[in-house]
């Protein structure tokens, strides 16, 4: 370890200049010489790296997502050379030099904060020792000394030895119970931050070995924050504690601002923007219009929660544009034309009224009495010779040849079917 500090040493005035300036301020607040003071030195320090760290955390959510978009491509050409290691080592450089995505970027946050990293255990490890260190003279050494975190001074190890402990002013039984709940809560909070990750921001359908990395990565950073934690200081522990934190949050914004396409979180994304873009007729932020504007322009490759929120816009009779927009369709302004009354969605159906027993029984006699006088009129108006002719008498002389002689009364008209013959 003390090879791998020499070789950051360059950093451990700068990061040990840092933590004096957040501790003048603290000091004057809480006490020179208290563990809040010194505690929240570093917690400052952590946060003013992340902050410097910010732009590479969004190319890391870049590259990140390239990687996951690329994942069906690199199966293929891993099917494709099985056999020929070389080979798929060259289609995979050169995929990812045609799709300007680098594997890398996914690691610059924590490549770019292991520096600070062990220069603050190296500032640390020099204040446990009585050592002197950057811009960290005896006086500040001596209340860096004397600051505890809940009883357990900030330079201690969960291993080191009661009489060492001692010497700093506290007992092994209260270092190891802070020390052991900090490594718990680091733990968990990674296990929760990968977890998330892959439950929420993962698209769901696409089913590559990159998602059973990440699966496996959920169980084996804890398992690696337990195992080092043993050996880092208080302070250190802080410190990383603090950016583990920081990277949850960093990734719940994320998540709930600007999901990863076809994931669980997009879904709740576009469910929410649907509604408040159906309540107000517009969409109001900057990168709701972005995503708007990226929906609009995958056209029929769209996944299933994108084909649904553009469906459900066309049915409150809204129409997303290019530009990330969304305006009133044409169907909407025809039925505004038709009844002067703004709406937000298509017209419904008006279904009648129900009516009463009474009116139905008045409307049917109405009915009723309407068609008996249409057909008394329809009587009188026809004309005399449409009239039928009386019938003729029993045996009477037929009316011509050929011609039949006219159904008797009871008899119906037309040609009679021949009755069979009784059988006797």
């Amino acid at each position: 370890m003390d090879t791998i500090a020499s070789l950051f040493s360059f950093i451990t005035t700068p990061v040990s200049w840092v933590i004096v300036q957040f501790h003048s301020v603290y000091g004057a607040i809480f006490g020179p010489d208290t563990g809040w003071a010194w505690g929240l030195s570093i917690v400052s320090l952590v946060i003013l790296i992340r902050i410097c760290l910010i732009p590479l955390f969004v190319k890391q959510i870049k590259a990140t997502r390239a990687m996951q978009t690329l994942q069906p491509e690199m199966k293929k050409i891993q099917e494709r050379y099985k056999n020929d290691k070389q080979r798929q080592s060259e289609e995979m450089m050169k995929l990812y030099k045609e799709t300007g995505t680098n594997p890398l970027s996914s690691c610059l946050p924590i490549l770019a904060q292991s520096p600070f990293f062990f220069a603050l255990y190296h500032v640390l490890n020099s204040i446990a020792s009585n050592d002197t260190i950057g811009v960290i003279n005896t006086s500040l050494l001596e209340s860096a000394q004397k600051a505890h975190i809940v009883g357990a001074p900030l330079a201690v190890k969960f291993t080191d030895s009661a009489s060492k402990v001692e010497a700093l002013g506290a007992s092994l039984t209260d270092v190891r119970v802070v020390t052991a709940i900090m490594i718990v809560l680091m733990s968990a909070s990674q296990f929760f931050t990968q977890r998330q990750l892959m439950t929420k921001n993962v698209d769901t359908t696409v089913k590559t070995p990159f998602m059973q990395q990440q699966k496996m990565l959920m169980y084996v950073f804890p398992v690696m924050f337990a195992v080092f934690g043993i050996n880092f200081p208080v302070g250190v522990l802080v410190y990383w504690l603090t950016t583990n934190v920081w990277t949850m949050g960093q990734q719940m914004y994320v998540i709930h601002n600007n999901p990863t396409p076809g994931s669980k979180a997009q879904a709740a994304y576009l469910e929410r923007l649907h509604k408040h873009v159906t309540t107000h007729g517009k969409v109001s932020r900057r990168r709701d219009k972005v995503i708007v504007k990226a929906i609009v322009a995958k056209g029929r490759d769209r996944n299933e929660f994108e084909r649904k929120f553009i469906n459900g816009l066309s049915k409150a009779g809204l129409a997303a544009q290019t530009d990330g927009t969304v305006i009133k369709s044409d169907t909407v302004a025809a039925v505004e034309a038709e009844d002067g009354t703004p709406t937000t969605g298509t017209p419904k159906r008006q279904q009648p009224k129900r009516q009463t027993k009474a009116q139905r029984q008045s409307a049917a006699a109405k009915a009723a009495e309407e068609s008996e006088q249409k057909t008394s009129l329809t009587k009188s108006d026809a004309p005399e010779d449409a009239k039928p002719a009386p019938a003729a008498k029993k045996g009477g002389a037929k009316s011509g040849s050929g011609t039949r002689s006219k159904a008797q009364s009871g008899q119906r008209k037309g040609p009679q079917r021949p009755k069979s013959p009784s059988k006797k």
